[in-house]
């Protein structure tokens, strides 16, 4: 790499993730590299890009504007040397933030056919539920599910899951079945990552909506701790129709009130950098919309 081409490959890495050592790390740079590198592009420019805390750097308005027209001068140069090498040619690596059962159920298990053809191409995960930065984590794609409030970021749509509600048979033995959505005031409700916080599930049938307050001793933001607490007898959970497919068909999980729909939930792929990924991205993008149809 060039001395220029390196420079802002720093910057833009320091500038994302506010470290100089993180971004030494991801670049096999030491840290008094990095901050060697960023000192003299700053007095090259004549211009302070980056201010610097004892806990974190910050960027300043100057180095805002570098930041944007440095990663779309390195996006391009990427592109360009896609193109050259051709779309079966991609090379490096994709940095890939999924949930966990959503992205250890439907995206995972597709990986393989993926990087069969692409075999230069490598994918480093990051698997949690919790929603990440996904520019000071140097995620190339995340897969979000529900609202999306990056709109500074592109997206795609992958698909829409539909939902429905579980439990299992020694919960539903020891308390009873519920027969309506009033029913369910009465029992005890898992609260995951895609309700969390609300005490109300809305239901629609024959055109009439219904809302019902509900509770539970059972919060948590991992998709994992849903299941686990809903197969433990701990009470009814909404899911996706997708997920919960194993369990139901294995009958350790029971699927309620199927004459009543439920929201359902959209699934994107977002991407920092504006609506225009990178070749590698937009190929593993439009894997994924294809493979999910």
């Amino acid at each position: 790499m060039s001395d220029r081409l390196q420079e802002l490959a720093v910057f833009v890495r320091a500038a994302e993730s506010g470290s100089f050592s993180r971004a030494a790390r991801e670049l096999g740079l030491s840290q008094p590299s990095v901050s060697r590198i960023i000192g003299e592009l700053e007095a090259r420019l004549g211009v302070t890009l980056l201010l610097r805390t004892t806990r974190r750097i910050t960027v300043t308005d100057a180095g805002a504007l570098f930041l944007d027209r440095a990663r779309e001068i390195l996006a391009e140069i990427e592109d360009a040397e896609d193109a050259a090498r051709g779309l079966d040619s991609l090379r490096g690596l994709i940095r890939l933030a999924i949930p966990v059962v959503y992205g250890t159920r439907e995206i995972i298990p597709r990986l393989p056919k993926f990087l069969a053809a692409h075999p230069m191409l490598r994918v480093e995960m990051s698997v949690a539920d919790q929603r990440q930065d996904l520019v000071a984590d140097g995620a190339d794609i995340a897969i979000r599910l529900g609202d999306l409030d990056d709109s500074v970021f592109g997206a795609r749509k992958l698909e829409t899951l539909e939902r429905m509600l579980v439990a299992s048979p020694a919960y539903l033995k020891a308390r009873g079945t519920p027969k309506t959505p009033a029913d369910l005031a009465a029992h005890d409700c898992v609260f995951g990552p895609g309700n969390f916080g609300r005490d109300s599930w809305s239901f629609r049938r024959n055109g009439t909506e219904t809302s019902v307050d509900v509770r539970g001793r059972i919060h948590t933001n991992s998709g994992p701790g849903v299941f686990a607490s809903v197969m433990a007898g701990l009470g009814i959970a909404m899911v996706s129709t997708v997920m919960a497919g194993p369990e139901v068909k294995a009958g350790v999980l029971v699927p309620l009130l199927r004459s009543y729909k439920l929201s359902s939930v959209d699934v994107h792929a977002v991407f920092p950098g504006g609506p225009r990924p990178s070749t590698k991205v937009r190929a593993l993008v439009d894997f994924l919309v294809e493979e999910l149809k």
